[in-house]
């Protein structure tokens, strides 16, 4: 059993706490939703204190063979693109480290000829003696895979369903291993398998009913609480922007959840699963990001660039085209218009990581750059 089963019957099976979830998230009035974010940002303060984890992405390659219709990456997007060499790798963590960061997530599209079999390991053996904290999100893998990954030194594992509604997802992913939902969807359970102690799951809202996205994203979270409890689980509500091919693909407005409404699920999944961390990313606008810092969440991004190399250019050096799924060179005009990697998406809130945690410094939090250490399982 996975929790494809359970999804599967979602529609006529709903535990308690999920029918709690669903009444939570029905439309509110002003003073119900202020009940709600009290609440909120009480058993935020019981279970993290005042606490907020800080973390950066490392964007590792923009190639990719799947044609997914709202992503920047997506294969036959003509892109400037680039895959870091390991010694850049380490230049774009060293930057990260200098700016206080113990907490780097590794991201990469996915393509198995760019980011080959090791290509993973040699970058976090590179950096894990100065990055304590090493997530990874990437294509999804075999059980084996990931424990593999494990023994190197990554601890945490990020993969987001995109859109938990089968025939959206069916529509948005043409081609490429991520058409696949089902395998998808379980791939949480095979990271838990493969011993990651940290996963974090989340929907990209904007590409179905944020309701239905929510829902299934409750459900998920309940189930993989209850089957793969020795792991510390977090959840985001990435919402959508501006990305490379925006022409090709314009969410429907009808089903963007705006700002009250993001404030009230945040408030919701606080009040339904106390423990679990929520994260905010600078996708946000950094009034929403203020707003909602005593509200519920635990990590932030800061500073955050969303192409390989963003950092400190490196990679720019080796920029290229990828036509079906082969390598061409840019040509002289081509050139000429490159001034670095195309970004998956853009930011919003641009400031720096010292401005964030000055931020949270003025609002009597406590930024927390480090919070593992690999000496804490040493005997």
């Amino acid at each position: 059993m996975s929790f494809v089963d359970r999804f599967n019957r979602l529609e006529e099976e709903k535990s308690p706490l999920l029918k709690k979830f669903l009444r939570l998230i029905a439309p509110l009035s002003d003073a119900s939703l202020e009940a709600l974010a009290q609440e909120s940002q009480q058993l935020t303060r019981q279970n993290f204190g005042r606490t907020m984890r800080m973390f950066a992405p490392l964007y590792l390659s923009n190639e990719c063979v799947n044609n997914c219709k709202y992503c920047g990456f997506s294969r036959d997007n003509p892109i400037f693109r680039t895959t870091l060499t390991v010694p850049q790798v380490v230049t774009e963590a060293q930057h990260l480290h200098n700016e206080g960061f113990r907490n780097i997530l590794l991201v990469a599209g996915e393509h198995p000829k760019f980011v080959s079999e090791g290509y993973l390991q040699e970058c976090i053996d590179a950096i894990k003696s100065f990055i304590p904290t090493i997530g990874i999100e990437v294509g999804p893998m075999e059980d084996p895979q990931y424990a593999d990954l494990v023994s190197h030194g990554a601890e945490g594992l990020i993969v987001y369903q995109e859109t938990y509604h089968r025939e959206t997802y069916t529509q948005l992913h043409t081609a490429g291993p991520k058409k696949n939902f089902d395998w998808r969807l379980e791939c949480p359970e095979r990271a838990y398998a493969g011993g990651f102690r940290r996963i974090g799951i989340g929907a990209l809202f904007g590409l179905a009913d944020w309701r239905h996205e929510a829902l299934s994203l409750a459900a998920h979270l309940e189930y993989l609480l209850k089957h793969c409890w020795k792991a510390q689980f977090s959840i985001a509500f990435p919402r959508m922007r501006p990305h490379a091919g925006n022409h090709e693909y314009q969410p429907n407005h009808d089903l963007l959840i705006n700002d009250r409404q993001l404030i009230q699920l945040i408030a919701a999944f606080r009040v339904c699963f106390p423990q679990v961390g929520i994260v905010m990313s600078t996708r946000e606008p950094a009034s929403l990001r203020d707003a909602s810092l005593h509200l519920g969440i635990t990590h932030m991004s800061a500073g955050s660039q969303t192409e390989p190399g963003g950092y400190t250019g490196a990679g720019n050096d080796d920029l290229h085209l990828t036509v079906k799924g082969r390598r061409v060179e840019l040509d002289v005009e081509q050139r000429k218009q490159a001034c670095g990697s195309t970004e998956q998406f853009s930011i919003d809130d641009e400031r720096s990581a010292a401005e964030i945690c000055d931020l949270l410094k003025q609002h009597g939090l406590d930024p927390v750059w480090k919070d593992w250490d690999e000496a804490i399982l040493t005997t």
